[in-house]
């Protein structure tokens, strides 16, 4: 059986996030790392059973040239296993820069689908993202004072999502308020058609709560492609079931029972995964990791291995993290350069993990797309069976490892998701 959706994510928590509000909305989902090679069937058991497929890029801030190539690599992928509807994913903090990459990837899907327009609908209000006359909110904040103004690589001082949008795309972009939504599914269709009409080809959608989301689903369903943040992607498969193309799907975030010690890396500096850190660390213990230390040779990663050993035989979870203030980044990323001091950090994370996993780890927790994304490419993850919600946008996943025979359970977490008490419910839920 075919694939309902089929869905490209621009980093590696941004895919669980969406399969994540998939699940929970019935699909039974796997997320795959990179574009695969071979068939779905050959990847997983059971494939005749998947309603939804994301793949995880890392093309949230590469070149836009590359963003493009492999993005339309996952497409023509996605197409080939017979997928209903596109989906292309990205943060719902419109993560981006004034050279890309949502305008270029958006836009060159649609010239390859041949599709006249789409949707981008970053909101995810259970989160606390919300867009209002084209403008993005973060909780009570516009995004250009929400902190994002200070991220270390797409740094979103502008919460006029038009206009942002428009910086990075050849084509006009449009807008679909809040007050067309409040009519329904049927005057956001008829919106839709008249701006594409006037060569609109992204349209930048307002949304408030799940009823706004719902709307734009029906109004949506029948697009070759859509867009946007995971808000979406929970009230589509109720269009799907509308549309004959799902069944009603029992325990779709279903997984095997979970084994082994309990470990979380974290490489975000986000707010919240700086709370989730201190909140952590008042219970269990962590070792703070540090890119100029990580310079100067193998030493400061033998203690980190070290530190990890003597604490879980003791049974209990311990943190590894390079989580630190925008001061400390900062003077690290004057010392090495951005790129080299993420890559020290990335590099060491997945060291780590490839290590212990070896040793026993079976439920791991990472936070941070860049660490995420480093993580499972170490540990040589190709596929991951999505689960049940931890927290809005975070749900366990798990695979199989060929050199291990229990599975491993997998939370890959975005930097700005969880509550303070994230990392210590995480394995409290954990089957």
């Amino acid at each position: 059986m075919a694939i309902v959706l089929g869905a490209i994510a621009d980093d590696f928590t941004g895919a669980t996030d969406l399969a994540n509000n998939l699940v929970r909305g019935g699909m039974r989902c796997v997320q795959l790392i990179g574009v695969p090679e071979q068939e779905l069937g050959e990847l997983i058991e059971g494939a005749d059973e998947i309603d939804a497929v994301v793949i995880a890029l890392k093309s949230r801030s590469c070149p836009p040239t590359e963003a493009v190539r492999d993005s339309l690599r996952a497409l023509e992928w996605l197409r080939a296993e017979g997928a209903r509807q596109l989906y292309f994913k990205y943060c719902s903090t419109f993560d981006s820069t004034d050279a890309g990459n949502i305008g270029p990837v958006s836009e060159a899907l649609l010239e390859r689908l041949e599709a006249p327009f789409t949707v981008m609908v970053p909101a995810f209000p259970a989160n606390g993202r919300t867009v209002y006359q084209g403008h993005l909110f973060v909780g009570d904040r516009l995004l250009s004072k929400s902190g994002m103004q200070h991220h270390p690589l797409t740094p979103m001082r502008d919460a006029d999502l038009v206009r942002v949008l428009s910086r990075q795309s050849r084509y006009p972009v449009g807008l679909l308020p809040w007050s067309t939504l409040a009519q329904g599914a049927s005057a956001v269709s008829r919106q839709l058609e008249e701006l594409a009409a006037q060569g609109v080809r992204q349209v930048i959608c307002d949304s408030l709560d799940r009823n706004d989301l719902a709307a734009l689903a029906e109004a949506t369903v029948d697009l070759p492609l859509v867009s946007g943040g995971s808000g979406l992607g929970e009230a589509l498969p109720a269009q799907y079931r509308h549309r004959g193309w799902l069944g009603e799907v029992s325990a779709a975030g279903a997984l095997a029972p979970a084994s082994g010690n309990a470990l979380v890396l974290s490489g975000s500096c986000s707010r919240a995964t700086l709370a989730q850190v201190d909140a952590f660390l008042t219970r269990f213990p962590g070792f703070p990791l540090d890119p100029l230390m990580l310079a100067q040779g193998p030493e400061h990663l033998r203690q980190a291995l070290a530190f990890v050993r003597r604490h879980l035989a003791g049974g209990r979870p311990v943190l590894v993290y390079a989580s630190a203030e925008a001061e400390r980044v900062s003077r690290a990323q004057q010392a090495l350069g951005r790129e080299r001091a993420g890559e020290l950090v990335e590099q060491a994370l997945g060291e780590l993990a490839v290590a212990l996993v070896d040793e026993g780890v079976g439920r791991l927790v990472v936070a941070g797309g860049e660490s995420s994304g480093a993580v499972v490419s170490a540990l040589g993850v190709r596929a991951l069976r999505i689960g049940e919600q931890i927290d809005p946008g975070v749900p366990w996943t798990q695979t199989t490892l060929a050199e291990h025979e229990a599975p491993l359970s997998l939370a890959l977490k975005s930097g700005n998701f969880g509550g303070e008490d994230f990392f210590l419910r995480a394995f409290e839920v954990l089957p």
